[in-house]
């Protein structure tokens, strides 16, 4: 895991590569996925590198593998994965043989198409021919005769008197085929055009035909159109030629047409048979080319990815000679070391490769390492900001806060069951679903969380125990600590149930693990009890949550020497977030502690010490907060009851507010003043560094300057420092409220599961006989849909989204500037990958 809690170390290197042994040492890092190379030459078009003659040829081979995956998966071959390891990069001598590979593959494929397509052109000339041939027969033997037929469009067309005798008129005809959603309008064009004086037979020819360039099916009809004159038949033929239809010659002669269908059949017949031969060997070569075009995508990526690593080096005056820059982990040169050494060996090289560490004012990228578990927390992290260098890690704190938080949010012990059997179940089938590579978006946002899905299921139903919460109804493990006093008519016939405390009904004994059962009876005064112990959880987490985060601010300090931030920034950010909001935490549990439930209260005990200690006399903690912020005593307070809570409480807390006031401007003022009197002391020395001044972060991976403002202009110190005062300032008391929101979403999470239950559920289960079942089964499929859909679903987007802004917001702004960028190392993994999801 390395170092999860910080980045890695992060050192600028200078690689020395001779340029017969740069290929493979560069194929080597790409495996390895541990340095990430600057671009040397900025300046310099992508047409004018050293290396673009090859990436140009490496574009062609993935066009050719293109087109070939395109045929392969028009004809539904199954592409294999490849078995084992991925395979290395070729060396570069192989990118000749590939290529010959792809060009004779292509060319073989493409004239093998071609013939396919002039086959099946000829062959669907054929068949319409065929079609045409039955279709006019079936036509000219509707009649007696060819001579009576021809009379009798001689009559259709010349005159309106049928029966009147005209001399012998000799008619032309053609016919054709045409797409049978063109026959209405070429019908209406014919008849316009031609002035009615043409004759149109149309029938549909039942079976689809398949059309040689797209391999479409399609619907044509056959036709025959009567026409008297040349004029006439010029002007059909252009009309024809138009609508893009067919025409095929058609002798008159019956005897003529039956030889010509037998010929047109033995036609047909042959070209079948060459069809099948030409569909058989382009398969054959399909199928050949499938077994191995996974391999060869991912060798042309990784020797296109290593030629475009290559164009981002220098050549040393000699030509002989590449120069590189590089950021690499600390921890990882003697492997990045090796890794040279066995691609040098690999390349036949006897010049070892040089690898020195430089010095750099640069920042360094980020890098946290991480697996499978901590990606998904790392991610959410990286939403809000990459980590400046060598700044505390948020990641492995989230892993345990997040998915606590949302269960505060979410607690429901069935709900929460449902969603961690959803991530268990993703997680169980990590590497089958992994392998079908889903092409959804949404499906790919829930499988990349699946661990946070999982933890936060286990959280809620933890949370759930807490609060006695399943599906809106609780569990009585225990035993209630309540008295059975009620009967269930009394349940019955009280709506508006009150549980007191005060009442002898109570035993006194809390219950032992969570709330009482016996308050899902409570119709009156649940909600109160229940908001009342939710908002004060909610306040207590989120003060703890956000001292842990100044906190953490004081490693950060620590790590980086900056010791003026510890005393002008970090001393008096928790000294007023313990001085107001952490005391009224301690308030809280005060108030726990003293006061609680007393029967005697309830019988007119005179006892002052008895009533004092009592439900009766217990302050409001806002209340209190407020008067001590106010410098205000409680007017309002019961005669029988003491204004306080503890002796002296009224002078430490005027105590804690004027400290916690006079640490404003000490954040205020602080920093600048220590600059201003830095800044002078430099002056007076000559410009010389003071102590600690030097300390800089070098690309060694030193730590960042102890005093990194002394050239800074003191007015825009004081502006930054201005603006994160106030932020901080009133961020405490806005981040503590924002809390709040657990409190908030955690009472519309359990209402609407109880309106859910209330609704539905509950009226199935009361519903008796026969049709009681049949009605139950059907409500319960409605319940068991809205709480998949909206308690699941929706309520769980909404406590996740509100999760997430409780700790970029509320936790991370105490500590976390995330102002840095994440490292990019050279991976062929990281490529292939980004390859295959564009593929999809």
């Amino acid at each position: 895991m390395g170092s999860l809690f910080r980045s890695e170390e992060m050192t600028l290197c200078q690689l020395f590569l001779q340029s017969e042994a740069a290929y493979a040492c560069v194929s080597e890092l790409g495996e390895l996925g541990l340095v990430q190379f600057r671009d040397l030459n900025p300046d310099v078009n992508a047409f004018q590198r050293k290396f673009v003659n090859e990436v140009r040829r490496c574009d062609e081979m993935e066009r050719k593998l293109r087109y070939l995956e395109k045929e392969i998966r028009r004809d539904g071959i199954p592409m294999l994965e490849i078995p084992g390891e991925c395979p290395e990069a070729p060396q570069p001598r192989e990118m000749i043989d590939l290529e010959a590979t792809f060009e004779k593959l292509e060319n073989e494929l493409r004239e093998v198409n071609q013939n396919a397509e002039a086959l099946k052109r000829n062959f669907l000339e054929l068949t319409e021919l065929k079609h045409i041939l039955r279709k006019t027969q079936v036509f000219f033997d509707e009649h007696e005769g060819g001579a009576s037929t021809t009379e009798s469009m001689t009559r259709a067309l010349i005159s309106d008197d049928p029966n009147r005798h005209i001399g012998h008129v000799q008619l032309g005809f053609v016919a054709g085929v045409i797409l049978r959603e063109r026959i209405p309008a070429f019908e209406r064009m014919l008849w316009r055009a031609c002035r009615g004086n043409v004759f149109l037979r149309q029938a549909e020819i039942d079976t689809p035909l398949e059309d040689p360039s797209s391999s479409d099916q399609v619907y044509k009809s056959v036709f025959i159109i009567f026409f008297q004159g040349d004029q006439l038949k010029t002007r059909v033929k252009k009309i024809c030629e138009g609508f893009r239809a067919t025409l095929y010659p058609c002798p008159e002669a019956p005897a003529d047409r039956r030889e010509m269908a037998m010929g047109v059949m033995t036609r047909i017949e042959d070209l079948n048979t060459v069809l099948g031969q030409t569909q058989d060997h382009r398969h054959r070569v399909l199928v050949a080319a499938a077994k191995n075009i996974k391999n060869w995508f991912v060798k042309v990526r990784k020797i296109k990815a290593i030629y475009h690593t290559l164009n981002l080096f220098n050549l040393d005056v000699t030509q002989k000679c590449l120069i590189a820059e590089c950021w690499v982990p600390a921890l990882d040169l003697e492997t990045i070391q090796l890794a040279l050494r066995r691609g040098t060996e690999r390349s036949g090289s006897s010049v070892p490769p040089i690898l020195n560490r430089m010095e750099t004012m640069e920042d360094p990228p980020t890098y946290n390492r991480t697996n499978k578990f901590t990606s998904a927390f790392q991610n959410l992290i990286y939403a809000y900001g990459v980590a400046t260098y060598r700044e505390v890690n948020p990641a492995p704190y989230t892993i345990i806060t997040f998915p606590f938080l949302f269960a505060v949010m979410f607690g429901d012990l069935g709900h929460g069951a449902l969603m961690a059997a959803f991530g268990f179940w993703m997680c169980y089938k990590e590497k089958p679903l992994q392998a079908k590579k889903i092409d959804s978006e949404i499906w790919n946002i829930f499988f990349g969380g699946r661990y946070i899905i999982l933890l936060m299921g286990l959280f809620s139903m933890y949370t759930g125990l807490i609060y006695n919460d399943i599906f809106s109804k609780s569990l009585n493990i225990f035993g209630s600590s309540w008295r059975n006093n009620y009967n269930q008519s009394t349940l019955m016939s009280n709506k508006l149930l009150q549980l007191n405390p005060d009442s002898w009904d109570y035993l006194q004994t809390p219950y032992p693990f969570g709330i009482d059962p016996v308050w899902q009876l409570a119709e009156a005064n649940k909600i109160i009890f229940m908001n009342a112990y939710k908002m004060k959880i909610s306040i207590i987490i989120g003060v703890f949550h956000m001292l842990f985060g100044v906190c953490l601010s004081l490693w950060n300090h620590i790590y980086f020497k900056r010791r003026i931030s510890i005393y002008v920034e970090f001393i008096p950010q928790i000294v007023f977030l313990t001085l107001l909001f952490f005391y009224m935490v301690l308030l809280m549990f005060i108030k726990w502690t003293t006061y609680g439930p007393d029967p005697a209260s309830n019988f007119n005990n005179d006892d002052p010490e008895i009533v004092k200690t009592s439900a009766y006399c217990a302050p409001s903690i806002l209340i209190t907060f407020i008067n001590m912020m106010l410098f205000k005593h409680d007017e309002n307070s019961r005669p029988v009851c003491d204004e306080v809570m503890y002796a002296g409480q009224m002078g430490i807390q005027k105590f804690f507010v004027i400290v916690a006031l006079l640490c404003v401007p000490v954040m205020l003022f602080g920093k600048p003043y220590f600059i201003m009197k830095e800044q002078k002391q430099r002056a007076r020395q000559g410009h010389q560094p003071v102590e600690g001044a030097a300390e800089n972060g070098s690309a060694g991976g030193a730590a960042p300057p102890a005093h990194a403002h002394h050239d800074e202009d003191i007015t825009e110190v004081f502006i930054h420092q201005g603006i994160h005062t106030i932020e901080y300032v009133l961020g405490s008391v806005s981040h503590t409220a924002s809390y709040l929101r657990l409190w908030a979403l955690s009472l519309a999470h359990a209402q609407l599961a109880e309106v859910a239950w209330n609704m539905l559920l509950r009226k199935g289960l009361m519903s008796t006989d026969f049709q009681g079942g049949i009605f139950l089964y059907v409500v319960f499929a409605g319940w068991a849909a809205i709480s998949v859909s909206i308690l699941v679903l929706m309520e769980g987007l909404s406590a996740f989204l509100h999760t997430l802004r409780l700790h970029w917001v509320e936790f991370q702004s105490k500590f976390y500037a995330g102002e840095g960028y994440l490292f990019q190392p050279f991976s062929f993994e990281v490529i292939l990958d980004s390859a295959g999801q564009g593929e999809e």
